[in-house]
């Protein structure tokens, strides 16, 4: 996570691993997960989790963008985070079975690695490193939670679309975001005629170049200008939180008590298929 001009402050623990909580892992740790890992591919608007279904499995994005949509009883939906290849989905499964409160919705097509609940949990219970990265990452999306509930509650839709574009572009290479009005429309819980008409603004200011065809180019310098406080603080602390903490040495195999260890889950290693939304 992160803008893209501090991208290069977190140095991947191995190269060719993309999802940053895995590289930053210790090889024995990572041997842990990677036999019980399947690579996916999502396409937009794939559902990865429902609201009301079991944290199960736990996903590590290599790239792509996912929303964590907030279902409103009106029908309405709001966006409460976004992950990429900084996080993990469900990760929070290792505190025992539980439902999601949220759908994680596809927003940018991508790749994953997925490991059923049950394994993940037995790794978490053997490996400090792992519940390190895991702790870490619960506090950048605890962070995130409570900057962008601020966000809507204080500031102006065109900040927080800005904020939003700027975050899909931290998750997507080039400047033309594969992104619809509709899609917005979503993420900031507003209308779509509130989408054209702040788009309309962005334009004017430069910000965003075209935004035809389902799909926003944006100039990132003007859009960073256009964005409220909120996009730049949130960033610089989940950056320097990465940077600090997720590099930091971890003793590896470190377990937790025995009676904390959870038995692996024999139905792993069948093959899962991921929805996609109803339009």
């Amino acid at each position: 996570m992160g803008a893209r001009s501090q991208e290069g402050i977190v140095t991947a623990h191995r190269a060719g691993i993309r999802n940053r909580l895995l590289a930053a892992l210790p090889q024995a740790d990572l041997d842990l997960l990677t036999p019980y890992f399947q690579k996916v591919s999502f396409e937009p608007d794939a559902v990865l989790v429902r609201a009301g279904d079991e944290l199960d499995p736990v996903y590590f994005p290599h790239s792509g963008a996912i929303a964590f949509m907030l279902d409103m009883p009106d029908g309405q939906t709001v966006a409460t985070t976004l992950m990429g290849r900084e996080g993990a989905l469900a990760s929070f499964s290792v505190l025992g079975p539980s439902l999601s409160s949220v759908t994680a919705v596809a927003r940018v097509a991508g790749t994953a690695s997925l490991i059923s609940a049950a394994r993940f949990r037995a790794a978490f219970a053997q490996s400090a490193a792992i519940r390190n990265v895991v702790q870490i990452h619960a506090r950048a999306v605890l962070l995130q939670l409570q900057q962008v509930a601020a966000c809507n509650a204080l500031h102006r839709v065109d900040g927080r679309m800005a904020r939003w574009l700027l975050q899909l572009h931290d998750r997507v290479p080039g400047d033309l975001l594969p992104v619809t009005h509709d899609v917005l429309a979503q993420l900031l819980g507003v209308r779509r005629t509130t989408v054209t008409l702040t788009m309309s603004k962005l334009r004017q200011a430069g910000a965003v170049p075209s935004d035809r065809r389902g799909s926003v180019e944006i100039d990132r310098a003007r859009l960073e200008k256009a964005a409220c406080d909120c996009y730049a603080l949130m960033q610089r602390k989940i950056d320097r939180m990465y940077c600090e903490e997720l590099s930091a040495p971890q003793p590896a195999h470190a377990p937790l008590r025995e009676s904390a260890i959870v038995a692996s889950d024999e139905a792993d290693g069948k093959s899962r298929a991921v929805s996609r939304a109803g339009k």
